[in-house]
């Protein structure tokens, strides 16, 4: 960990009382809490300023934590998907776009996992983790400018694909070794397929396009794509995008990462409320206490908050249990088990995104007028959870939860489902 060693642990565990966190992560914990502490050093000012955060996406690689989904058979520790949550959720909480990459690194190890052949598993698997490689996101379904087309081979040379055309949303693109993307590979665009290769081919460029309102150092902007050669082989599959129920397990772990920034953003501003009412709060006028954690209202106020904090983090404790298990099934997952973990997942991604969203809100009530200066930055939970829960739409898992309750119809799997 290096440079993490030196960092002032005590200040880092000043934001943390025993009765609200518990701190436990196995073997992993210590590496966990110093590259955490790390994070927290400037993720206000860092979050002020956006762009590239460079020296913390070291932290990230330095940390031995990029691995953890990789499967034993590919040298990797193959960490169950509980822990990798809650690691996301403890990340989130200091630092929400670090979390966010450190995620979606374990969406795109994920993703070969279940959509390559064992040729391809052995390659890119093991070099994630032989070379430590750090994955960025073209995966954005919903954006069907790019394209890719097939071109035989001249003068006794192998044929190719040629990629081009645009992504967005491409998280953590910026600076990564490796690149997942999903084109059509016909005129048919249902025919999706994704493929890996390294983010400094020739003709791939990332742009420095992302200016939102949170989650502003995911590297989330745009990638181009200029006859770029793809080969047959990093071609994924079987099973491709569609495939088996378990193939699909893929959008379902990419949804329980979502949910665990929503908590941990949550439970990052109720412990930077704490914080800052025991040092700065101050008691109403009329109250007739001394003390700001004597207020009978701030006492109901976070009372309130911890309760909708406990019942989202109880919810996606037992969605990501159930997700464990459905992984364990391999290919014995069915289509009707897959549904239900849905409807699990859609069910806590509801009430966390609702709980985030108050908690993160309603933190200045408790802190008060002051706690609004700039220089706080206790602004940045509610931003990244409302750029966070806009990823897909509530409304609709709502619907999905609502038809499940009436006639048993779990949902259809789809790139969002």
């Amino acid at each position: 960990m290096g440079q993490l060693l030196k960092l002032d642990e005590q200040a880092a565990a000043s934001y943390t009382p025993e009765h609200l966190v518990a701190r436990d992560f196995g073997a992993l914990t210590e590496a966990v809490e110093q590259t955490a502490a790390a994070l927290a050093l400037t993720a206000t000012e860092r979050d002020r300023s956006g762009g590239t955060a460079w020296t913390e996406r070291q932290v990230l690689r330095d940390s031995g934590l990029l691995k953890l989904a990789v499967p034993a058979a590919f040298g990797g520790p193959e960490t169950p998907w509980p822990l990798i949550y809650k690691i996301i959720r403890r990340f989130a909480e200091v630092d929400s776009s670090l979390a966010h990459l450190f995620g979606f690194q374990h969406l795109q190890v994920a993703s070969v996992t279940l959509f390559a052949n064992p040729e391809q598993k052995a390659f890119y698997l093991g070099k994630t983790v032989s070379e430590n490689w750090f994955w960025g996101n073209a995966t954005n379904g919903l954006d069907t400018r790019a394209t890719l087309v097939w071109r035989d081979g001249k003068d006794g040379s192998d044929g190719h694909y040629e990629l081009n055309g645009i992504k967005s949303f491409c998280s953590g693109a910026t600076g990564s070794d490796m690149l997942n993307i999903t084109a059509p590979r016909s005129a048919d665009p249902a025919d999706r397929v994704f493929l890996s290769i390294p983010t400094d081919r020739n003709g791939v460029k990332v742009l420095d396009d992302w200016d939102n309102l949170g989650q502003r150092q995911t590297d989330s902007g745009s990638v181009t794509f200029d006859k770029v050669r793809v080969e047959a082989h990093e071609v994924l599959g079987p099973p491709g995008t569609s495939g088996t129920p378990r193939a699909t397990l893929r959008t379902l772990v990419s949804q329980l990462i979502l949910i665990e920034i929503y908590i941990g953003n949550a439970q990052g501003a109720l412990l930077n409320a704490w914080k800052y009412t025991h040092e700065q709060g101050r008691p109403w006028f009329t109250s007739g206490v001394a003390r700001a954690i004597d207020d009978p209202f701030a006492q109901q106020h976070y009372g309130d908050l911890r309760i909708a904090l406990r019942g989202a983090i109880a919810l996606a404790e037992d969605a990501a249990a159930r997700l464990q298990q459905a992984w364990a099934r391999g290919d014995a997952l069915t289509a009707a088990e897959r549904g239900e973990l849905a409807v699990a997942i859609y069910e806590t991604k509801i009430a966390a995104a609702r709980a985030a969203l108050d908690i993160t809100a309603k933190i200045f009530e408790v802190m008060g007028a002051r706690a609004t200066a700039a220089k706080y930055g206790f602004d940045r939970f509610w931003r990244n959870v409302r750029v966070h829960t806009l990823h897909d739409s509530l409304d609709y898992k709502l619907k999905d939860v609502g038809q499940w309750v009436l006639t048993g119809e779990v949902p259809t799997p789809s790139i969002y489902s």
